[in-house]
């Protein structure tokens, strides 16, 4: 659902290039309700963009005012360094994946895709070569001539990823996009992602797969009633140089040993996910010296490690923040 988005004011460059997406101070108020309250965001063409925040924070909200769906009250939003009120010169240039996003029952899947093309300007047979080889990407190549209406809501959720990336679009807003796929197609999503950004195109994507922006974003906002909590680089908001994660095969280890190290000063220890988080002594000259102590002791043990990683999970910095 290829879209435009309302804005006014012109966006500084970054990094000489103009911002894939660029908000300012926005605010969207429902009566008394204020929704968005001052959010300010800038993507960079290929970045991917995680937006965190439970349920009534204001994702969805701000996907529907960048998608030129509502107005803002006050502040301003940029696509590609355009006035998002020229829709003419964002066509094709933003795509949008709603969460409960509906096809045309009765319509064909492949007629459906190759309208939304159409409505972006390409010519009848370009829209169809496109619409044929996004369907082909998202695993459903065979579906051209299925009736919309007949989909299951894991093929009608890919369908609708489809014509979000139809044609070249700079931008593309994801709402929940892997909420009811299978787990090879939330994979085969994932891997899509990861290869469109590498063209230059950037996503923002909301969701309350933790684990999953983890994996796929370079940054993240977190929201929490229309306002923002925090905002970086996701190694940023993850990473506590002093707190290091590892996880072991087993339930047993040497907590006391480990306890009495001079390079540990806090450990606790999740059994679910057989994970030590272990908050090192301040004024180590780099945290590889509390790493490197810490595994020795275990190797000298031996205690099986099977995964080691500096700071905080997104879900845990997530938390913090309540």
């Amino acid at each position: 659902m290829n879209t435009a988005t309302p804005s006014s004011q012109d966006a500084p460059a970054q990094n000489a290039q103009t911002p894939a997406l660029a908000i300012e101070g926005l605010v969207k108020r429902f009566g008394a309700l204020t929704a968005i309250d001052g959010l300010s965001l800038t993507i960079a063409p290929g970045e991917t963009h995680g937006f965190i925040g439970p349920n009534g924070a204001g994702k969805t909200t701000t996907f529907s005012l960048i998608a030129g769906f509502l107005s803002a009250d006050a502040g301003s939003i940029r696509v590609n360094g355009q006035a998002a009120g020229d829709i003419s010169n964002l066509r094709g240039v933003i795509g949008v994946l709603p969460q409960d996003a509906l096809l045309p029952p009765k319509d064909t899947v492949g007629r459906a895709l190759t309208l939304y093309a159409r409505l972006q300007g390409m010519a009848k047979a370009e829209a169809e070569g496109e619409a044929r080889r996004w369907l082909e990407r998202v695993g459903l190549k065979d579906s051209w001539k299925a009736p919309c209406g007949t989909l299951s809501h894991g093929m009608a959720k890919r369908v609708g990823i489809a014509q979000a990336f139809l044609g070249a679009p700079k931008l593309v807003l994801l709402d929940e996009p892997t909420a009811g796929l299978d787990p090879k197609s939330a994979h085969q999503l994932r891997e899509l992602i990861r290869s469109v950004r590498e063209s230059g195109t950037a996503l923002l994507i909301s969701s309350h797969n933790l684990s999953e922006l983890e994996a796929l974003c370079d940054s993240a906002t977190i929201l929490e009633r229309g306002r923002v909590l925090t905002q970086g680089a996701l190694s940023e908001l993850t990473s506590e140089l002093n707190v290091i994660r590892v996880q072991i095969a087993g339930n047993t280890f040497p907590e006391t040993a480990l306890r009495d190290l001079w390079v540990v000063h806090d450990l606790s220890f999740d059994k679910a996910s057989r994970t030590m988080s272990i908050t090192l002594t301040a004024g180590l000259d780099a945290p590889e010296v509390g790493i490197a102590e810490v595994l020795k002791l275990l190797l000298r043990e031996g205690v099986p490690v099977s995964g080691l990683s500096k700071g905080h999970g997104l879900e845990a910095r997530v938390i913090s923040l309540k």
